[in-house]
């Protein structure tokens, strides 16, 4: 009878540990932290049972945003305007983001995913239009006959794709005000990455005009705030493996979400918070 008792208790107590460690609350700053995204109420304990998602997409943005800047600045003799990475662009770019995107979806993370779905479709487009097999440019060129007919092809090639970057910058700064309740790096790389788009469509449009020479100091700009970009992406990214593996060196990220107070934390409080 006693070791019917014994048996019992130690259920218990296995079943109590259990629903201890599921009950275990994660602090809105340490969750922020992990998965850029603003905590979230969602059903399910999907969170405590899959591996944080988060750094598999920043790794895709980091590793092409680190090679395209240098690529576009020129250095080491490299140029082509990010022709030789669109291997880089459809793997580490598109399909890594594409793979963030899925799996923070699935954890409920609608903002991190929403970014992380832009900036795998961005990489795609990215790739697909330096892609030999595709000749994006070709079809303003094909039935170019004369210098002057060619030339004004690829003004209209550039003076196209312009708007793509253009309205990729207006969709980038609505993000970057959105991440105002995430943190300092996630904020900064936003910014970053609306201001090389500018200089991108910058660029194409003076291509467009024929002022190569401008063109080329624009792309060259794009390219250096590229590799700006890639240095708030590194310290998060490598603040979020520090935490993967309980490291003991733990990195700030200036935590936004306690300054710019949610609306549902405002109507709470009944205060009006900026």
């Amino acid at each position: 009878m006693s070791t019917l008792s014994q048996i019992k208790s130690r259920e218990v107590s296995e079943i109590d540990r259990i629903q201890t460690a599921s009950s275990i609350t994660i602090p809105s700053e340490l969750f922020e932290k992990m998965y850029l995204n603003p905590e979230t109420r969602v059903k399910g304990q999907l969170r405590k049972t899959l591996g944080n998602p988060t750094p598999v997409g920043l790794m895709g943005l980091i590793i092409n945003a680190s090679s395209l800047g240098c690529n576009l600045m020129g250095w080491g003799g490299s140029g082509g305007g990010g022709a030789a990475l669109v291997g880089v662009s459809y793997i580490f770019g598109g399909v890594l983001l594409t793979l963030g995107f899925t799996m923070e979806w699935i954890l409920g993370n609608s903002f991190v995913a929403i970014v992380f779905a832009f900036f795998g479709a961005y990489t795609f487009t990215f790739a697909l239009t330096l892609t030999p097999s595709v000749n994006a440019q070709g079809a303003f060129i094909a039935n170019a006959t004369t210098p002057v007919e060619l030339a004004a092809g690829q003004a209209e090639f550039h003076a196209s794709i312009a708007f793509y970057y253009m309205f990729s910058a207006v969709m980038i700064l609505i993000f970057m005000v959105c991440s105002l309740r995430t943190n300092i790096p996630f904020f900064m790389i936003f910014l970053l990455l609306s201001l090389l788009n500018i200089l991108l469509a910058c660029a194409d449009w003076e291509a467009a005009k024929g002022h190569m020479k401008a063109s080329n100091n624009l792309q060259v700009a794009s390219g250096a705030v590229a590799f700006a970009l890639s240095f708030p992406a590194w310290y998060v990214w490598t603040a979020q493996l520090f935490l993967t593996v309980d490291f003991p060196l733990s990195l700030p990220i200036g935590d936004l979400s306690t300054r710019f107070k949610g609306a549902s934390d405002r109507k709470g409080s009944g205060k009006e918070v900026v």
